[in-house]
């Protein structure tokens, strides 16, 4: 086994890989969040920690003002997102202040549709070895992907970037936050409710169009970097769940409470070479 895998208890994850493959490819669909999940954490030894960070990275987006707000916010808040000794309620609170603050932020300062293309363009976001793979398998097998994504910058950057891998497949819904843009293409509102990295749970799958597609799909594979990512199936009346969470820094802080929740574990910012090969070990 990789050293960048690691496997909580075993027996189970055999278990619930052979029901699945005996149920058939019929019965399954994947859930996953975007950012650090299908994408990598660090770029060129840089962390990229999310699709909104390429803004506040530079001042060449939305100035220099914005850029140093904006860094302020993360340095204040991401701590909190990712101690895990931080009460769940707690850590929720903050992240929607977070959220809330930035938005607010990035409409003050002007952000347009131009900026999106830039990021797209930017190349640092980088998806993970083996994700072009992993969307080609899914789409050769018409299993639906589900991507659940708190991005600071909507679904449309996350479409836009896999279009530019040319990957932006029919069997692929985004479920994501989305601005409001005036006739000039600057953004005016953010539509609500806002969905941040730890309200997924009350993201229901019920309330979503994609949800005809999926209902009868009672075999989920779900993906995420957050302890709260698992949340996203709340809601969602499943028979068997494969859960592989990323932990992409702090591995030694985290790894006690990730085995508490996924069943396996993909560590050190790896690639998605392990999920491809359990893929195809249950889709024969």
């Amino acid at each position: 086994m990789n050293r960048n895998i690691v496997i909580p208890n075993h027996k189970k994850l055999e278990k619930l890989k052979e029901q699945i493959s005996k149920e058939g490819v019929e019965k399954l669909h994947v859930l996953a969040d975007f950012d650090r999940t299908l994408t990598y954490a660090f770029a060129r030894g840089e962390k990229v920690p999310s699709i909104i960070s390429i803004l506040r990275s530079s001042g060449k987006y939305l100035g220099e003002d914005y850029a140093k707000k904006a860094l302020a916010l993360y340095e204040k808040y991401h701590s909190i997102e990712i101690d895990p000794k931080i009460p769940f309620e707690e850590k929720k609170k903050a992240m929607y202040e977070w959220w809330k603050t930035h938005f607010d932020l990035v409409i003050r300062s002007g952000l347009n549709r131009n900026h999106l293309d830039e990021v797209v363009v930017s190349g640092k976001m980088k998806f993970r070895q083996g994700a072009l793979e992993f969307f080609d398998f899914l789409h050769k097998h018409k299993i639906p992907l589900i991507i659940m994504s708190a991005s600071g910058l909507g679904g449309s950057v996350i479409a836009a970037l896999l279009e530019k891998e040319n990957r932006l497949y029919r069997n692929i819904y985004i479920i994501s936050n989305s601005l409001v843009w005036d006739k000039n293409g600057k953004a005016i509102d953010i539509k609500k409710p806002i969905i941040h990295c730890l309200n997924k749970d009350e993201t229901i799958l019920k309330n979503f169009p994609c949800y005809k597609t999926i209902k009868q799909r009672k075999n989920v594979l779900l993906l995420g970097d957050n302890l709260e990512d698992v949340k996203m199936i709340k809601g969602f009346d499943y028979d068997n769940l494969i859960k592989i969470g990323f932990i992409n820094e702090d591995v030694e802080k985290n790894l006690k409470y990730y085995s508490k929740v996924y069943d396996a574990l993909i560590i050190n910012d790896f690639s998605m070479d392990y999920i491809n090969k359990i893929l195809k070990e249950m889709i024969k």
